[in-house]
Order: structure tokens, then C-alpha cells, then sequence
């Protein structure tokens, strides 16, 4: 079979090699292309693999033996469902391969706010140690995590995953979820009271329409001033306008974000001007070993459509 892959540099610099699905076929790559490029660069291939390129009815149209597309990511929103079912396209995603990831980069951005360890070694190689008085300088203050409250907004594969790393650090948890559940030492609230009583507040739900804006000028206004706040999940989750003017203006202490609700991020955008806004450019999903396992699902799954016999199929 003809193998389409878009978008490799979005999942590999070369450190992580795409042959589990070089393996499977004549396969031919592409970084990011502009919308209007992608039916001349899939052709006459009968498979597509992407992460984010946007797979129209018209880009489908225009590539009658287009049988499967396969998606680098769990999202799917930027595949027409409807059509590639209409013409008889299987759609198939990768779910949990960067569960670990994205729970580990949670830590990472909520022990920023707690050890400032950046911070401290940045003084230091301005020189500020070697003038201080004493052994040590308290130039930032520090917390301990032990005894602090995190609230979990999304109780799914990825927040169990962080609530079991919470609760090693002795952290209580808040969360809340769309379908009722039970987790020893998890006490399940509304949005309301997570945000009202959590230290360090996190998101890990998909961007519907009940969740987009979730965190809103009415909402940051219940966070504590001592609160941070952590989003790796959707940009769209936080309304970030509201978010940069709290952080502006001393109502929560931080915020650790991942993603963005336009990416890259804009010239100029809000955030670039706030306090205490730590951003990583949507790379929580991206540990060496999330995309070596990333990849090897995504050849996995276009063996077995090969087969006959189709798995982590998104539509009928």
C-alpha cells in the first residue's frame, strides 16, 4: 500500500524513528503542509498518517483511494468524521500513549511554582551567591507540597495519573468528573468548590462545549491569591484573557500552561506580558518514550486495518 505520512516533524527530529511504519508499505514524508497542499501530497495513497493537519471533505474528495487515516495524536477534531465514514474511510487514533508524559510535566510545572529551582540556580549563575553574606539567600520563597490541596478537573487515564503522584507527595485531592466514580482517598466536588479550595488547580478534560471557558473570570475569582494554576490539556479549557488580567493583578499566584487556544503562540500574546506565567510550548505529550510509543501504536494500528481487522477505530 501507498503510505502518506504528514506531519513527521511534529513527532520526530530524527531522535525517534518512523520504520515500524516504513515497514508496512511505500511510504512517502511530509512536515507541515499548507491546506491547500495536502491532497497533491497525499495522492493516489490509500493511507494517510497525521497529527494535525486537517483532513476535509474536499481534501478526501480529491483522493479517491484514500481507505484509512491514521492520527499521531488521541484528538480527532481535525478529521471530518462524517465524510470519511460517508466514503468509506477507517479513522484511527492512539489513546494513552503519553499518559506518563503529560502527568510527569504536571509535576514539573507545579514543582517550579513550589521549589523556584530554576529560579534559584538562574540567581546563581548571575552571581548572586557568590556575594551573599551567608551560605544561603531566601530570594524566593518555597513550599512543600505535603498537606496542600490539588484539584483535578477531568478524572480520566491522565488524572488518575497525576492523583497517584499527589498523593506520594502526601497532597490532598479535589476532583471532579463528568460520569460518577470512586477512588480511595479522592473526594469528588463541583467546579465551584475545586476551584475555591484547591492550591494547585489542574485540567485534564477534552475541549467540549461544556468545558471550553470552564476557567473564567467568575470562576479564577474563587481561587485562592496563593493558588496556581495548570493546564496541559486544552487551550480552549481557560479563557486566557481572564487568566493574564488575575495574574496581573496579584489574584493567583501562578499559572503553569502547556497549550494555547490558537497555536503557536501569537506575537504579543497576553501571556508573554504576565506575572508569574510559566509556559512550555505544548510539550507535555512529548517525552522520548511517549513518542517511541507513539509511533509504534500508530503502525500497529494500520497492520491491523491491513488485516482486515481495524483497532482504536474513532468512526463507523
Amino acid at each position: 500500500m501507498k503510505i502518506t505520512v504528514l506531519d513527521r516533524c511534529t513527532v520526530t527530529t530524527g531522535d525517534v524513528s518512523l520504520s515500524p511504519i516504513e515497514e508496512l508499505g511505500e511510504v512517502r514524508f511530509f512536515d507541515t503542509l499548507a491546506q491547500d497542499k495536502l491532497a497533491s501530497a497525499i495522492a493516489d495513497s490509500g493511507a494517510v498518517i497525521c497529527n494535525k493537519a486537517n483532513l476535509t471533505a474536499d481534501v478526501m474528495d480529491a483522493c479517491p483511494n484514500l481507505r484509512y487515516i491514521g492520527l499521531f495524536a488521541t484528538g480527532y477534531n481535525n478529521i471530518d468524521l462524517q465524510a470519511a465514514s460517508a466514503r468509506g474511510i477507517t479513522v484511527c487514533n492512539v489513546p494513552g500513549y503519553s499518559t506518563d508524559s503529560v502527568a510527569q510535566h504536571v509535576f514539573a510545572l507545579i514543582l517550579h511554582f513550589a521549589c523556584r529551582a530554576d529560579d534559584y540556580a538562574a540567581s546563581v549563575g548571575r552571581g548572586d551567591w557568590s556575594c551573599a553574606e551567608t551560605f544561603s539567600y531566601l530570594a524566593y520563597p518555597t513550599y512543600e507540597l505535603a498537606g496542600k490541596t490539588l484539584g483535578i478537573f477531568g478524572f480520566g487515564t491522565i488524572g488518575r495519573a497525576v492523583c497517584r503522584i499527589a498523593m506520594a507527595f502526601g497532597m490532598r485531592v479535589l476532583a471532579v468528573s463528568h460520569r460518577p466514580v470512586r477512588y480511595d482517598g479522592v473526594e469528588f466536588t463541583d467546579t465551584d468548590t475545586l476551584f475555591a479550595r484547591s492550591d494547585y488547580l489542574t485540567f485534564h478534560c477534552p475541549l467540549t462545549e461544556e468545558t471550553r471557558g470552564v476557567a473564567n473570570a467568575r470562576t479564577l475569582a474563587l481561587m485562592k491569591p496563593s493558588a496556581v494554576l495548570i493546564n496541559t490539556a486544552r487551550g480552549g479549557v481557560v479563557e486566557e484573557e481572564a487568566l493574564a488580567a488575575a495574574l496581573t493583578e496579584g489574584r493567583l499566584r501562578g499559572a503553569g500552561i502547556d497549550v494555547l487556544d490558537t497555536e503557536p503562540m501569537r506575537p504579543g500574546h497576553p501571556y508573554l506580558k504576565t506575572r508569574n506565567c510559566y509556559v512550555t510550548p505544548h510539550v507535555a505529550w512529548a517525552a522520548m518514550e511517549a513518542r517511541i510509543r507513539l509511533i509504534d501504536c500508530v503502525a500497529e494500528n494500520l497492520r491491523a486495518f491491513l488485516a482486515g481487522r481495524p483497532i482504536h477505530q474513532v468512526n463507523r
